[in-house]
């Protein structure tokens, strides 16, 4: 993966229902450029899906939870690469100290919390995780969006 897929990701991941058009206008390539890196991703692997992102007020009964990830060796950009595909991971952060990445998670129900750290699981170079559900929130950010 290249600094353009970079660039074309980051951009589906601020509104994936960008068109090709616009995507091309902003990352300065043709069309079919675009097109043609977005089939690579999918084929890869590395875009699995699309997501809708919600108010955060809109799904109360939603499960939020941190997963604490540890990376083995010099791996940590390709998990990121990996993770930034998987539709149930809102946020990644790279830390410091036990774990190397954490990263904010949501899903409709436990089934789909299982499913989705059975995923996260899978990625190869991830050597260890540890997983905790939000039980209950007593501060909110007053950010909008």
């Amino acid at each position: 993966m290249d600094a353009l897929d970079q660039q074309l990701i980051s951009l589906l991941r601020t509104d994936a229902r960008m068109s090709i058009a616009t995507l091309a206008h902003k990352l300065k390539v043709s069309r079919g450029t675009v097109n043609n890196r977005i089939t690579k991703l999918e084929d890869e692997g590395i875009i699995v899906g699309y997501t809708v992102r919600l108010r955060p007020d809109a799904q109360q009964n939603e499960i939020h939870a941190w997963i604490s990830i540890a990376v083995e060796g010099n791996e940590t950009r390709a998990v990121i690469a990996a993770l930034l595909g998987e539709p149930g991971i809102e946020e990644i952060h790279d830390t410091n100290g036990r774990w190397d990445l954490l990263a904010s998670l949501r899903a409709a129900n436990l089934s789909e919390l299982s499913s989705v750290l059975e995923r996260i699981r899978l990625i190869k170079a991830i050597q260890n995780t540890e997983t905790s559900i939000h039980l209950q929130t007593y501060r909110t950010s007053s950010k909008t969006s």
